[in-house]
């Protein structure tokens, strides 16, 4: 079987506060030229996104309840429903931190499942933002999201005290297995790096450096 090229894997990101309607303009023109799998934008980008792709197969992710996910139930929910009507066809939810560190698994499970509900066929990538958590709440959090139904596990916002590691993707693969798929995100910058996370099992990688990543050379593939 032909190995699938390296940008097919990227989620080319721009996720930053001041990011204009121009910048948006240019990430999508940038994964036109690239190939990229996915674009990854806030949801206020969202209609700007679908109009700059409507003619490619690129796929629009939008995240949600982002960066902090402390959001209401509620608020996640339409916030998810309003991407999709605008085009996404993914969905990057950050779960609620706090609820999962108090113990409050249940209200997490339920979270995630109304979200999922909510979407329907949309994909939806569960961030877990690993750098917060123990070893223990990150496999906890992983096997809520298979139980929930979500299609991803996503290891960073690229917002919080630290991105993907090989060692968290090792750990999130042992819990998931081929029950959910994994998104690394988060301070990947280099194209061995990539390649890594990519052996380990990883279906998605989020970043902002994917024309970096394949720069450095063009000629090879994972």
């Amino acid at each position: 079987m032909k190995p699938i090229p390296l940008q097919q894997y990227i989620d080319h990101t721009l996720l930053g506060a001041t990011a204009t309607l121009s910048a948006i303009e240019n990430l999508c023109q940038e994964a036109r030229t690239h190939g990229f799998y996915a674009v990854c934008v806030n949801g206020c980008h969202v209609g700007t996104a679908h109009k700059e792709l409507a003619d490619t197969a690129i796929k629009i992710a939008a995240v949600v309840g982002f960066p902090l996910g402390a959001n209401g139930t509620r608020t996640k929910v339409f916030e998810a429903v309003d991407c999709m009507e605008n085009g996404a066809d993914e969905i990057d939810m950050v779960i609620n931190l706090g609820w999962l560190k108090s113990g409050e698994t249940d209200q997490v499970l339920q979270e995630i499942q109304a979200v999922k509900k909510a979407i329907g066929d949309v994909v939806l990538k569960v961030i877990i933002e690993t750098a917060y958590l123990t070893t223990e709440e990150k496999k906890k959090a992983c096997a809520l999201v298979v139980e929930a139904g979500a299609d991803f596990v996503k290891t960073s916002t690229g917002f919080g005290p630290g991105g993907a590691t090989l060692d968290d993707v090792r750990l999130m693969k042992e819990v998931v297995g081929d029950k959910a798929r994994i998104k690394a995100s988060g301070g990947i910058k280099d194209r061995a790096t990539a390649l890594r996370y990519i052996e380990l099992g990883v279906s998605r990688i989020g970043t902002s450096s994917g024309i970096a990543l394949l720069a450095q050379d063009e000629n090879q593939s994972p």
